[in-house]
């Protein structure tokens, strides 16, 4: 593996799946459909061209289709990333609009797709919520395969590699992703993705090393090169020196003894050196992902984000196909509890049919419990088919982004109003259900104590609890700096949400980022929360960082913490008292 001689370079970008991986670059080449030329279609000629775009429609739905049927048993969970993506293909914006310019543009197929994509990128930038943005990839990956079989060029072949290699290439669709050889295939490259898409989420599951969003990667790597790929902390060396190589071969080997270590972490509690017992709890998205949390040693999920089954259709989903997902979950969870949240976006634009203005600060605008309780039609079907799935388990119901304390009235009134209905028509249901608040925005925090009067637990959101508080977008690179969780006010506001808890009798989770950052682990244990919950791969991880903690010594430690006046003072704090136990965790 030399490669001397040779100056080693080093990208940055996200590291989306961790693990460490030394090999060749195999340089995945993209189905030539980035230069489409424009051309005029005669009126005789419109039928034609929106037909040739309706049959590249269908055999990029046929292909995907096949796909799922050959997926492996590694794959199978994540068939419903691959079914949304067929919804996608017959959506409104998609497919309507491109018809649309040919007919009123009279301009070839190829050309109306791009426009379409063009338009509904802009539309996505404008956006503030985080994870409605991740969602624009799956529609451009959707675009990308109507594209190929407009242009009539083969798509690229993932099945046909052959040998061990770091796979390189500009994007990879989560349907590309699920025909990968995981003998073959050592790590992931690309120069587009993030850590929250579908491919990052396939790839943590799978086990494969991913570092997403290096700028250039598919230039500045050339066929064959000896590569270096830290997935943990998002690094990238081409041509590394023979010292380079060295050392990450001893860190991919002490990686891969911490990783078959943690797995006997799974199954024991989380319990500290003076007996207090933390529940360890995994967020969640898709349904398929309840096997990850429970593979990771978790002991239920803390946050099922139901946002998922709302986006990139043209309809509502129905009563029946929310219960059969939401049921799905609870059957593989239990005995363990599952946390559904009800929607937590802006539903208008996660349903493409539905026409809404555009908000000049979306962030602060109609979203989650608000737009709930504007379109009560839409939150009574998903609080019908939460009732009725609860009866095959331990549920939890959460709602989003409450500010006030009518709003919790609001909302419990229509739970109520699901019940009944279900009552008249007999249908089966839970009627004991646990209700909680999300605990996101300062008001709530203020107010904790009159609203712990209505309901049975308080989950504390940070990632959205830090935004508001500090007054921070955090996708503004001139201000994401300043998104500081060790800020001394967020610390505090989570003390006194936890103490409130303690007070009034009701349990305090944490299912924000967090939860999940060893970092935090002792603070989080000194201020007393009952249950943390995160993304399924930190579970082993902060299950075992618990148990090597006291906690009487973490609630002594807070108390000093509170004095601190900076976030530089509580950090260093942090480091001082836990930075040995730390650094066996990061």
């Amino acid at each position: 593996m030399s490669t001397k001689g040779i100056k080693e370079i080093i990208l940055k970008g996200f590291g989306a799946s961790p693990g460490i991986c030394i090999g060749r670059a195999y340089l995945l080449d993209k189905a030539d459909i980035e230069v489409v030329s424009k051309y005029h279609i005669s009126k005789e000629g419109v039928k034609n061209e929106k037909n040739r775009f309706k049959t590249a429609v269908k055999n990029a739905k046929d292909e995907l289709s096949i796909i799922i049927k050959d997926f492996t048993k590694e794959f199978r969970q994540y068939a419903s990333i691959l079914e949304s993506h067929i919804l996608l293909l017959n959506d409104k914006t998609l497919h309507g609009k491109t018809i649309e310019f040919i007919e009123v543009e009279h301009i070839n197929a190829e050309w109306a797709l791009k426009k379409v994509v063009i338009d509904i990128k802009a539309k996505f930038q404008n956006m503030q919520d985080g994870y409605l943005k991740e969602r624009y990839a799956d529609i451009v990956h959707v675009a990308d395969r109507i594209m190929i079989n407009l242009v009539g060029v083969k798509d690229v072949n993932i099945k046909g590699i052959e040998k061990n290699v770091v796979l390189v290439s500009h994007d990879l669709s989560p349907a590309q992703t699920s025909q990968i050889d995981m003998e073959k295939i050592m790590g992931i490259v690309t120069d587009r993705g993030s850590m929250t898409s579908h491919t990052s989420i396939i790839a943590k599951s799978i086990g494969i090393p991913g570092v997403f969003g290096v700028e250039n990667s598919t230039i500045m790597i050339k066929e064959g090169d000896l590569l270096i790929l830290d997935g943990s902390t998002g690094l990238v060396i081409i041509n590394p020196s023979e010292k380079t190589v060295v050392d990450y071969e001893d860190k991919k080997n002490k990686y891969e003894k911490q990783k078959a270590a943690l797995i006997k972490y799974k199954d024991i509690t989380s319990e500290t050196t003076d007996k207090v017992h933390i529940m360890v709890l995994g967020n969640i998205e898709l349904p398929e992902e309840a096997v990850t949390v429970l593979n990771c040693g978790g002991d239920g999920i803390g946050l099922y984000r139901t946002e998922f089954q709302y986006l990139g259709r043209n309809f509502f989903p129905s009563e029946q196909e929310l219960f059969s997902h939401y049921k799905e979950v609870i059957e593989k969870m239990f005995p363990k509890y599952v946390t559904i949240r009800t929607l937590d976006i802006n539903g208008d634009k996660a349903i493409s049919r539905t026409t809404h203005p555009i908000e000049p600060n979306p962030a602060l605008g109609l979203r989650a419990i608000r737009y709930c309780l504007k379109r009560t039609d839409v939150f009574m079907t998903q609080l019908r088919a939460i009732l009725r799935a609860a009866v095959f388990g331990n549920v939890r119901i959460l709602f989003p982004l409450i500010c006030d304390y009518t709003e919790i009235l609001e909302a419990k009134r229509f739970l109520y109003k699901a019940a009944n209905s279900l009552d008249i028509e007999g249908i089966p249901y839970k009627r004991d259900i646990e209700i909680g608040i999300m605990i996101e925005v300062p008001s709530a925090v203020i107010m904790a104590d009159i609203m712990a009067e209505q309901v049975d637990f308080f989950s504390i959101g940070t990632n959205d609890l830090i935004q508001y508080s500090l007054a921070i977008d955090r996708n503004n690179q001139q201000v994401a700096h300043l998104y500081n969780q060790f800020h001394p006010a967020i610390i505090r506001m989570i003390k006194h949400v936890a103490d409130v808890g303690k007070e009034k009798g009701i349990k305090v989770f944490m299912c924000g980022e967090m939860a999940g950052d060893p970092m935090n682990t002792p603070i989080l244990l000194g201020i007393g929360l009952d249950e943390l919950s995160m993304n399924p791969q930190s579970i082993p991880n902060i299950k075992r960082m618990i148990r090597a903690l006291n906690a009487d010594e973490a609630r002594i430690f807070v108390a000093e913490l509170l004095k601190k006046k900076t976030s530089a003072e509580v950090k260093d704090a942090v480091l001082d008292s836990y930075g040995k136990i730390i650094k066996k965790y990061i």
